[in-house]
């Protein structure tokens, strides 16, 4: 049984901007002010709240999740970077 025909994915992922300073700015504040912040309010002294910069900054974005989005048989990927390309949604639809 093959694949349904038609269909559409949405996803809304947290991503690096790609102007030089809003992404320092980005990186400083995800790096030293939200891990500890996090941990402030969680009550937790555990590095609990690091990995979320981590896996933001490996996590493919842009055109490299696209391109993935595509291998998985979607036909069309819409890359719409949000809030300074802090946030980026992918909409894909797949042919009918």
């Amino acid at each position: 049984m093959g694949r349904p025909p038609g269909g559409r994915l949405a996803i809304l992922e947290f991503s690096l901007p790609k102007t030089a300073a809003v992404r320092a700015s980005y990186l400083w504040y995800f790096r030293n002010v939200l891990p500890r912040l996090g941990n402030a309010v969680a009550r937790n002294s555990s590095d609990a709240y690091t990995y979320l910069n981590r896996s933001v900054e490996e996590f493919p974005s842009g055109e490299a999740l696209a391109a993935v989005v595509r291998q998985a048989g979607f036909a069309t990927v819409e890359v719409v970077p949000l809030t300074f390309g802090i946030a980026t949604l992918y909409v894909a639809t797949r042919g009918t």
